[in-house]
């Protein structure tokens, strides 16, 4: 199934990679771009595309308005996924309730982008406009609506400040990452830990300190320095 998509991004040569690499198997049709809220709005409701790409921090209007104002319309409802730097919890919150199906935080690997437009896709394409049986809508409904239940003492932000500061930082110490992300050592370790737990995140060992060697942290598809 070719999925028509909207991109919305203001800085023009991002919008171009976005669209370049959702082209490039043949997964997404992109029927439109657009740089400010209000033109969001507008194209989506002339194309009724199957997916929109929404960054959050937009002029004229922000990403979450629009969300408001396509979900408040008539026409055809799109799945949106979220790829923006908006990483505070009033943003991520927002979104969810207006029913954003993913919300990637800038930078992203392209990967982590191409599985959440694949399960999109696969979810389209194996539901229709047929009628859903009770599994079904059980289904949709926990996918739709769930909230990825974290470690206690761990929270969705600052899970999301550490895997960007990973992106950012690969194969730096848990300090250094922890500098980027703004946490401690020790809070960066913890949030480090889980998502080596989780295959986010791979950890290597730096022999090349003295004493004991250290660990370095990098994405699960970045290749071992």
């Amino acid at each position: 199934m070719t999925l028509t998509t909207v991109i919305v991004e203001d800085e023009s040569a991002v919008a171009r990679l976005h669209r370049r690499f959702l082209e490039s198997d043949g997964t997404c049709a992109v029927v439109g771009m657009a740089a400010t809220g209000p033109a969001a709005v507008g194209l989506i409701a002339e194309t009724e595309p199957d997916l929109v790409l929404l960054d959050i921090y937009l002029p004229g209007m922000s990403g979450l308005d629009v969300l408001r104002a396509v979900r408040a319309a008539r026409h055809r409802q799109p799945e949106f996924i979220a790829v923006t730097a908006a990483r505070d919890f009033a943003s991520v919150r927002d979104a969810r309730l207006a029913g954003v199906r993913h919300y990637l935080v800038k930078p992203f690997a392209p990967a982590d982008l191409a599985e959440r437009v694949a399960e999109v896709a696969r979810e389209l394409a194996a539901t229709g406009d047929r009628a859903l049986d009770q599994s079904e809508i059980d289904t949709l409904i926990r996918t739709t609506a769930a909230v990825p239940t974290l470690p206690k003492g761990l929270s969705v932000e600052t899970l999301a400040a550490v895997r960007t500061a990973v992106a950012a930082a690969p194969w730096s110490s848990a300090a250094a990452i922890g500098e980027v992300a703004g946490v401690s050592r020790v809070s960066a370790r913890r949030y480090l830990e889980y998502l080596t737990a989780t295959g986010i995140v791979r950890r290597r060992l730096d022999y090349a300190t003295s004493g004991r060697p250290g660990a370095r942290y990098g994405p699960a598809d970045e290749p071992l320095p």
